[in-house]
């Protein structure tokens, strides 16, 4: 015998706004249950032969035809229609994180489909853990004995219901299945929002549209600094700078009541921190340090992909492959050589990752722009071609002697200018899941040519550079954001039967 909720049937609406408002009511009536239930287990309430479900809502549309109603601005986007007619269906969670991203693809369903939206309760259950307010820790009040009983009384993350098989085009709906709606439904979207708070330490809230990676610290020091400059200027676009542990620095002048500070500092740092520069309209700047490895790489852009940013960019040390190259010099990637193998099983290595027309010439612009060099002259300090990552850091230690095959002659045989351990995977994984990326690396040594990292010369190189690099990567995004983010979701990331959330 299942405990639920009390039955709400589904309900169909014209308006977007309407739609959503009942999505979040079913929302918030299934989480409240839960979070009910959940108080009754741990006070010791004798569940006996009962168990505690509560569901996902909804939302559905019903399509009759392959042509699409309008013809204006939302008729040349790369998202907001379906494929073809059918029915097409995703269970939503966070109503309240995810409210202007779904008014928005409610909105553009309507505008391109006509008819009405469905939203309803679903059948696919919210695990117990996905239930958690942000500050919940309810598990450590209860012995081992009493938490081995939840699984028999709520339940649990089933991996099985939350893979990646449309982000991957390999999801095939079984008869009388609804099409999906969406790259990620609403329990993989849940496992990322806890996955996200477990890496970086920040709570999914503070993320914000451009996104920033780097492999060193000494970038996110350099923001660290910049965030908090930004805070003592009362005239900056940014409100609020947000650190580790939701330790929140309020702008100049801005009152308590504006933004909630619940955070503290962290006594140690998660494996990838994240630091929030805050806009209102959540257009700011989040920039992560990854660490060093593809398989970093790949773990936080599989969770920061559910949050639907408009771009992220990586920027970051590489080693130059080419003699003519200088330390500091930078590296426009324009295609990737893939030997980092995290994402061999999800995209085959067979499947190009291209450059991004709008992301390439944000990044060349910004490097003129911070150096104050003319296009012309910008081949002097910007080297554009192809980047080549690799799982393997020690890579140039490998024989070479009668060896058929060796990294270096592969790098040379794809005309590779650089050589990273992130990139490619963070291209591929934008790639997979639809965010517009692009690569500016600096030239921190030359392997190949004897030019090695000693810790005297890497420090004074760091200082250097950093600065102007970080620079240059926000100049991009402004950029960007000029330039509006319709035109950044390109078609080229489309597939040919793709779900209509962006």
């Amino acid at each position: 015998m299942h405990q639920t909720p009390e039955f709400t049937a589904p309900q169909f609406f014209e308006d977007p706004a309407a739609a959503l408002a009942q999505a979040q009511r079913l929302y918030d009536q299934s989480i409240g249950f839960l979070r009910a239930a959940l108080r009754e287990f741990v006070a010791g309430r004798p569940f006996e032969d009962q168990r505690v479900r509560a569901c996902y809502p909804f939302v559905r549309l019903h399509s009759h035809s392959v042509s699409r109603q309008e013809a204006g601005l939302h008729n040349r986007l790369s998202y907001g229609f379906v494929a073809g007619p059918g029915r097409y269906e995703t269970t939503l969670t966070r109503p309240d994180l995810f409210a202007d991203y779904y008014l928005e693809q409610f909105r553009l369903l309507m505008a391109n489909h006509g008819g009405r939206l469905e939203v309803g309760i679903s059948a696919q259950p919210i695990p117990i853990h996905f239930s958690f307010a942000e500050h919940d820790h309810v598990e450590g009040e209860m012995d081992a004995a009493r938490r081995a009983l939840m699984r028999d009384v709520f339940d649990l993350p089933d991996l099985a219901v939350m893979d990646d098989g449309i982000a991957n085009g390999t999801h095939e709906p079984a008869p009388g299945e609804p099409l999906p709606l969406a790259l990620f439904t609403g329990a993989r979207v849940d496992y990322s929002l806890q996955r996200l708070r477990h890496y970086t330490g920040t709570a999914p809230e503070w993320f914000q549209n451009f996104v920033l990676f780097t492999n060193y610290q000494f970038y996110i020091d350099e923001f660290i600094r910049l965030g908090h400059a930004e805070m003592a200027d009362p005239a900056s676009d940014y409100i609020a700078f947000v650190e580790p542990g939701n330790l929140i620095t309020r702008r100049t002048g801005l009152g308590a009541e504006a933004i909630d500070a619940l955070g503290k500092a962290l006594p140690r740092l998660p494996q990838m921190p994240a630091y929030h520069l805050l806009r209102a309209d959540r257009s700011g700047l989040t920039m992560v340090n990854i660490g060093v490895g593809p398989a970093n790489a790949k773990t936080i852009t599989d969770h920061i992909a559910v949050l639907r940013p408009h771009a992220w960019l990586m920027l970051g040390h590489c080693a130059g492959l080419r003699n003519g190259q200088q330390l500091g010099d930078y590296v426009l990637a324009h295609a990737y050589v893939r030997e980092d193998h995290v994402l061999d099983e999800e995209l085959p290595l067979w499947v190009p990752i291209p450059a991004l027309a709008e992301i390439q010439v944000a990044l060349e612009t910004a490097v003129a722009d911070v150096t104050g060099m003319p296009p012309s002259e910008l081949k002097r300090i910007m080297r554009t071609g192809t980047v080549a990552s690799t799982d393997n850091r020690n890579w140039e230690l490998l024989p070479t002697r009668n060896v058929p095959s060796t990294p270096q002659r592969r790098f040379s045989q794809s005309r590779a200018v650089a050589l990273d351990m992130e990139s490619a995977t963070i291209a591929a994984n934008g790639f997979r899941f639809r965010v517009p990326y692009g690569t500016l690396l600096c030239v921190s040594d030359k392997p190949l040519h004897g030019e090695i990292k000693l810790p005297g010369m890497a420090n004074h190189f760091y200082r250097e550079r950093v600065d102007q690099h970080l620079r240059i990567g926000i100049r991009a995004i402004e950029l960007l954001r000029q330039g509006g983010v319709d035109q950044l979701h390109s078609r080229k990331l489309r597939s040919f039967a793709e779900v209509a959330f962006q």
